[in-house]
């Protein structure tokens, strides 16, 4: 284990197929939810909703753990497990734009990937995660070399 995303594993944190967030809830019980992230250098970045489950979590506890995988290649994971050290407004829809169309090839969020409407309603939060510990799985059976 480490705290740093080795550079094999990098294509996972940068947009990877799949991502599954654990947080907490407030009796202890994990809760996971899918999401989109990317990997800014030092932080992995994730988006959610005000007042959005996860959001609450992640308010009251901020140590989670975030799965990336590529179901195309079920032997290989990334495993982080950080703590959020950043939540904020500020930034927050021009990021969830950006992971929108790294996601889908789409953008806006709202309006080409959800209903427009939700704007009214709906607040994106940026969230940063400073990584503690990275888990690594690769059993992928290597070529032989001809």
């Amino acid at each position: 284990m480490t705290d740093k995303i080795p550079a094999a594993f990098l294509d996972l944190a940068t947009c990877p197929p799949a991502a599954a967030l654990t947080t907490l809830m407030p009796n202890g019980q994990p809760q996971t939810t899918p999401v989109w992230c990317d990997f800014d250098g030092t932080h992995i970045r994730i988006n959610t909703m005000k007042g959005f489950r996860k959001e609450k979590n992640m308010r009251a506890n901020p140590k989670v753990t975030l799965l990336c995988y590529d179901p195309r290649q079920p032997l290989r994971s990334l495993e982080i497990r950080g703590e959020v050290v950043e939540m904020t407004e500020a930034g927050a829809m021009e990021h969830l734009d950006h992971l929108t169309f790294l996601y889908t090839g789409k953008a806006p969020y709202f309006g080409a990937c959800v209903p427009a409407e939700l704007k009214e309603k709906e607040y994106p939060v940026l969230c940063k995660i400073r990584v503690i510990r990275v888990v690594t799985l690769d059993a992928r059976k290597k070529e032989a070399a001809s």
